[in-house]
């Protein structure tokens, strides 16, 4: 009898693979965060930093090659060269406006999560929802307590610990998809 191979095996062992490089670069990197949360909240500034100035350029080419006279096409291009630059020449500003943004961020989840959690409240484990927004509001005080100076350790400390969680939640799905 012939037997055709699975072609799905090669995709798998490939995902699987790269997946347990991905998620021990991504432990050891929020192990970085965890334990040096100053450095990997500059880091974090720095790279917001080269990806707002690599945009501002990828605005300015397609303002160039589509409509070279749209100011507001080369305004966006400016604000963006410009605020990345800044970024870059001083991380410290780029480090406590990231520190406002996650503050609302976590308000802003808090919120809706709450709401979720009591419109959900009938069904099983609507709890959970509710503790989530507990926990993003107690997050977002956090912040705002000590803002900005809280920026400098909190940002990295939440990266390093996201990062952390990340390249777990990698290595689990690589040897889950082994199984399949």
């Amino acid at each position: 009898m012939l037997q055709f191979p699975d072609p799905h095996k090669e995709l798998i062992d490939r995902f699987s693979k790269n997946s347990k490089i991905a998620g021990a670069v991504f432990i050891v990197l929020g192990l970085v965060g965890i334990l040096f949360p100053v450095f990997m909240s500059v880091t974090s500034a720095l790279f917001f930093g080269w990806l707002l100035l690599f945009t501002g350029f990828m605005a300015g080419m397609h303002t160039w090659t589509t409509a070279r006279d749209d100011w507001m096409g080369w305004l966006k291009t400016f604000v963006l060269i410009v605020t990345g630059s800044l970024i870059l020449v001083n991380p410290v500003p780029g480090v406590v406006a990231l520190g406002i943004i996650f503050a609302v961020y976590f308000m802003f989840d808090a919120f809706s999560s709450t709401a979720l959690a009591f419109q959900m409240r009938p069904a099983p484990m609507w709890w959970v929802i509710l503790i989530n927004g507990i926990i993003s509001f107690a997050l977002a005080i956090i912040f705002l307590v000590d803002w900005p100076m809280s920026s400098m350790v909190l940002v990295g400390l939440l990266v390093g610990i996201s990062l952390f969680i990340d390249g777990i939640a990698l290595l689990v799905i690589s040897s889950s998809a082994k199984k399949l």
